[in-house]
């Protein structure tokens, strides 16, 4: 597969050498191209850039480095990478697919609330340090949403 946008099925973008796997509620693929390739041309599909999404998230929440970011405001598709952007290695994870994550030995499981599982050469602490910056995030986009409500 060469193209794929994020939706709301999708769990996570996984980093390989020179492609990305790519892990859905019910699917599970390969895409020839790097995570960020798709991150990017995702943003680019919802009306911005992954620059813009995360300056966003910078005015939001006042994180610039390993930024989580919003692919998608309406249905707070809300995902956060493993590693630096910049860093061939990122995968980025969509926060609200989230079940549990634990150690398994050096390596930290993230299991999808669908029931699958992703290994990731990651640490425990760095991966929940994400998570809490991503949630973060939401909770800021949540609260905006209710503000804006309440004016109706």
């Amino acid at each position: 597969m060469e193209d794929y946008e994020i939706n709301r099925k999708t769990l996570a973008l996984i980093a390989l050498k020179d492609k990305t796997e790519v892990f859905e509620e019910d699917n599970h693929f390969f895409v020839d191209k790097l995570t960020n390739e798709i991150m990017e041309d995702s943003c680019a599909y919802f009306g911005s850039s992954l620059a813009g999404r995360q300056k966003g998230t910078e005015n939001l929440i006042g994180i610039s480095y390993k930024a989580p970011v919003i692919v998608e405001e309406s249905q707070e598709i809300i995902f956060f990478p493993t590693a630096s952007p910049r860093n061939a290695n990122c995968s980025w994870i969509h926060l609200s697919k989230i079940n549990q994550y634990f150690r398994l030995g050096k390596k930290l499981v993230v299991e999808f609330k669908n029931g699958s599982r992703v290994v990731l050469d990651l640490s425990y602490g760095i991966f929940d340090n994400q998570v809490l910056r991503a949630t973060r995030l939401e909770s800021v986009l949540r609260g905006r949403k209710n503000d804006k409500n309440s004016f109706k």
